[in-house]
């Protein structure tokens, strides 16, 4: 058997073709669709890059795992300790494992491990491929050598590829001559209005429109296609255009890998996964290119799976989240459990394999590296419960209808607190119900808190604090000293 996994970074699943997007970014992500089966509602439980793949690997929530955030004690996998023997039941057990321990030579051509100093990613690798950028390389820095393998060993039988593209995540950095195939294009979804985009100039937090650079408004001359703010809704158009230029400029180097493969008669029985590790707010949230939050855009991902014996051009509208990937490997490929350890997810298998229904009633999902935050998915709506902001000016509480409203611009909590009340008991049981299965007696979400808040708000309050002074937004530093006292 041969697979390829395509782990593209910071893709929003509605700005793919196959999901609805009306420009033209996914061409050869879309064919794959068409091939096998699409999650219409496949989510990131912990956002952003680092608990998201912790997630995925170890089929384990943030809450066991260790890993919620992007620094302190939340950013390291917790150890096994007293019952750990020769080897450690993760790295027995995880994703890639899988796939070594049914008999297949498994390759990775990524720089995640060492971006986040996160080398448990790399267990189950017969071989690893770091380009050595830390990812900041472009996807045209990675395909000559997933070609090249490809060319030397592909006609061999049992392989498992990780394909790793970057390019959709900031900084975007899609080649000048890709140029800008949506330069003459509207949006699609053109719901920033000139109200609204008035409103994102006033608002007060990290990436917002007057700081695209996270806390101010630098712009990096190697990176031309990266705004350092945005002025008028020409430069938030020309900021969305450069993030599709990145998910089209990807597109295409997956077309190059599937044309090899099908050059060299392979395709048919291939087996090809398609998913992300998060999404990204452009807008939502009065946020810009940021994973920053537990919401919609952020934590709403792809998953598209073709596999061979399985159905084609079927769409699943279940919830489904990435912890279900791993025990649904193990079962499609037969491997067995070592040792004791146990998934939070579940497989979906027979999804894949006849199109019954293997999905979630609800899900909850986490965000602790730029805010705190823990959000419940259920029926049409998301419920956002804020711990720190990340020195946004976010409610404790918000409540969107995501169908109706996907741009989550009319917060409905105060209008229907029964639905607040729901989302809340759901994150108190879910949260009780993983502490149960955890070696550990604290939720990480509360050692952020303790070791001083989200990585990437720490120690940043004053100096944005001045920033703010004699701008038409220091009114509001009174509101950020009283919602943050005692932060630095």
């Amino acid at each position: 058997m041969r697979v390829i996994l395509f782990d593209i970074d910071t893709l929003r699943s509605d700005h793919l073709g196959c999901y609805g997007y009306g420009r033209d970014t996914s061409p050869a992500i879309d064919a794959i669709a068409q091939e096998g089966v699409r999650f219409g509602n496949y989510y990131c439980p912990n956002a952003p890059c680092l608990p998201s793949r912790a997630s995925l690997i170890t089929g384990r929530y943030g809450v066991r795992t260790g890993v919620v955030g992007h620094g302190g004690t939340a950013a390291d996998m917790r150890l096994q300790g007293e019952s750990r023997h020769f080897r450690d039941n993760c790295s027995d057990n995880g994703l890639f494992m899988q796939f070594r321990r049914a008999g297949m030579h498994t390759v990775s051509f990524s720089t995640f491990a060492e971006r986040h100093s996160s080398w448990w990613f790399n267990a189950g690798f017969n071989e690893c491929f770091n380009v050595g950028k830390c990812g900041n390389e472009s996807a045209g820095e990675v395909t000559p050598h997933v070609l090249d393998w490809l060319r030397r060993k592909g006609r061999e039988d049992n392989w498992f590829l990780h394909v790793h593209y970057w390019d959709p995540h900031t900084p975007y950095r899609a080649p000048a001559e890709f140029g800008n195939p949506f330069a003459g294009q509207p949006l699609p979804d053109d719901w920033i209005s000139e109200e609204i985009f008035a409103q994102h100039l006033l608002h007060v937090g990290p990436h917002g429109a007057n700081e695209i650079n996270m806390w101010d408004d630098t712009q990096f001359p190697q990176f031309p296609r990266h705004p350092g703010s945005l002025k008028t809704r020409e430069d938030m158009k020309a900021m969305m255009d450069s993030y599709d230029c990145g998910i089209r400029w990807t597109d295409d180097n997956i077309a190059q890998i599937v044309d090899l493969v099908k050059e060299m008669g392979l395709y048919e029985d291939l087996a090809v996964i398609i998913t992300s590790d998060h999404g990204e707010n452009m807008g939502e949230l009065g946020l810009y290119g940021e994973h920053g939050t537990a919401d919609e855009p952020t934590c709403h991902i792809p998953m598209i799976i073709k596999w061979p014996g399985g159905m084609r051009g079927f769409v699943d509208q279940g919830f489904h989240d990435n912890v279900d990937l791993a025990p649904t490997i193990q079962e499609l490929l037969g491997t067995k459990m070592l040792g004791r350890y146990d998934y939070d997810g579940l497989s979906y298998a027979q999804t894949l394999l006849t199109g019954q229904d293997c999905s979630k009633d609800h899900l909850v999902l986490t965000q602790c590296a730029h805010v705190c935050q823990r959000a419940a998915r259920f029926d049409d709506y998301l419920y956002l419960r804020t711990v720190h902001g990340g020195y946004h000016l976010f409610p404790q509480e918000m409540l969107f209808n995501v169908k109706e409203d996907p741009h989550q611009l009319h917060n409905l909590a105060r209008e229907r607190p029964e639905l607040c009340e729901k989302g809340a008991r759901l994150i108190l049981n879910w949260n009780e119900t993983v502490m149960k299965k955890s070696d550990s007696d604290a939720d990480p979400m509360w050692t952020v808190m303790r070791e001083g808040g989200p990585e990437h708000a720490r120690g940043m309050l004053e100096a944005y604090i001045k920033r703010l002074e004699g701008t038409p937004r220091a009114d509001q530093i009174p509101l950020l000293r009283e919602m943050y006292q005692g932060c630095t």
